[in-house]
């Protein structure tokens, strides 16, 4: 199968951190950066719960956490980890007896809030019973529900206040020889989340978690959650990743999935869909062709990137970097693969179109699909590209500015 080279995993120096197990999946050294989501269900609905936790590991989520509440919530993980698709953690928050009742469900990992479960014999019983079944812990810090006395101490929730809220608990696992440990410092202020991971990074040398708590709905809780996350990732600091958007879960693991993606820190397995921004030279509604082609691309798993471009004028040069796309003329699409153009076709048919050559693509790669193109397809473009900038005229002023340019150079010569 073709793989483009943009979407292959790019070498990237990262943080050297000790290697755990969640379940199957490896998290930390050299494992890929993994990325996790949390169900919305009520745990005790088991099909309600294995319905979503499939969901979310088709949209990209390598590990699922699935909230322990009561003694419902466990008996219901009992019956969703065994009929799982991935490891499953469960979120315990006040009730130390809930993490046990967890590990006896036969959950992956467990999750501990350090701010509502305080006391150390607890967290000792704990650690005791994860360890006698290698089962990993993230000891998970919250900005929002610190210990009091920790935020009297530094005066709120500062980076200082929560990697020592962190160090305190992992140094009660410690105690008990118990090091399955990852961690998080998660806050709601992206500038105070990036530097407590930084903080933190430079004081142990366990996987981290990353996460921008409560960021809230989209398009506000992507933004702060990119902000925040890929700081750090390029940075070399993080092993796993969360988006927690107040929305369908599902959209947290196509995020999280999708910005690794463009990171180069996991080999794409999607589309990503470029285009133009449109200009009054577009000769089709380049909006409601790039959603259609979105909706029609998502449903495809073609690690390829498809541009779909306003005009026949600039499009395919512009977009030559793309793997395959679509050019607009009048009332025809041009089809281009890494800018050569290969096919016209009715403007009714572009998004079909460039579906079909893109699955062939995948399949056959570049030069073969290139050895394919219809005869005479590229000058019909340029003849269609010519014409366009002789009715639309210029509408960039490029000879204008060219013009300009050399005038400047010109007189300081």
């Amino acid at each position: 199968m073709y793989l483009p080279y943009h979407c292959r995993a790019m070498s990237f120096t990262r943080r050297k951190t000790r290697q755990i197990s969640v379940g199957s999946v490896a998290v930390g050294g050299d494992a890929p950066i993994t990325v996790q989501s949390m169900t919305t269900t009520k745990t005790h609905e088991v099909d309600d719960s294995l319905a979503q936790v499939y969901s979310l590991h088709g949209a990209g989520a390598d590990i699922v956490r699935i909230t322990c509440n009561t003694v419902e919530a466990a008996e219901g993980l009992a019956e969703i980890v065994p009929r799982s698709p991935v490891p499953i953690i469960a979120d315990i928050h006040f009730q130390y007896r809930l993490a046990l009742a967890a590990l006896e469900a036969g959950v992956d990992g467990l999750r501990l809030n350090p701010g509502n479960i305080r006391k150390p014999d607890q967290i000792r019983a704990v650690a005791r019973e994860a360890k006698d079944r290698a089962i990993p812990i993230r000891v998970g810090v919250n900005a929002g529900s610190l210990d009091k006395e920790l935020l009297a101490k530094h005066g709120g929730p500062i980076p200082e206040a929560l990697v020592e809220s962190a160090l305190y608990e992992i140094g009660l696992l410690e105690d008990e020889g118990f090091d399955l440990i990852k961690i998080s410092v998660k806050h709601s202020n992206v500038p105070l989340m990036v530097a407590s991971y930084q903080l933190l990074s430079r004081k142990v040398d366990y996987p981290l978690h990353l996460g921008v708590t409560e960021a809230g709905p989209p398009p506000g809780g992507l933004i702060k959650s990119v902000a925040g996350i890929s700081t750090l990732l390029l940075q070399g600091i993080g092993d796993t990743i969360r988006f927690s958007l107040t929305t369908d879960p599902v959209e947290e693991a196509k995020a999280g999935r999708q910005l690794l993606e463009y990171l180069g820190l996991r080999e794409r397995r999607g589309v990503d869909l470029i285009a133009c921004p449109s200009c009054g030279r577009a000769e089709v509604d380049v909006f409601k062709v790039a959603q259609d082609a979105q909706e029609a691309f998502e449903k495809e798993k073609l690690p390829i990137q498809v541009a779909v471009m306003g005009c026949v004028v600039n499009g395919p040069g512009e977009a030559r970097e793309a793997d395959i796309g679509i050019a607009a003329g009048r009332g025809r699409g041009h089809l281009f693969i890494k800018g050569q153009v290969v096919r016209v076709v009715p403007e009714a048919e572009m998004v079909d179109a460039l579906l079909d050559e893109a699955r062939k693509l995948a399949e056959e790669g570049v030069e073969a699909r290139l050895a394919a193109a219809d005869a005479g397809a590229g000058e019909e473009a340029a003849e269609e590209a010519a014409l366009l900038l002789d009715l639309r005229g210029d509408i960039n002023h490029t000879a204008e500015r060219k013009a300009a340019v050399a005038e400047v150079v010109q007189a300081g010569e």
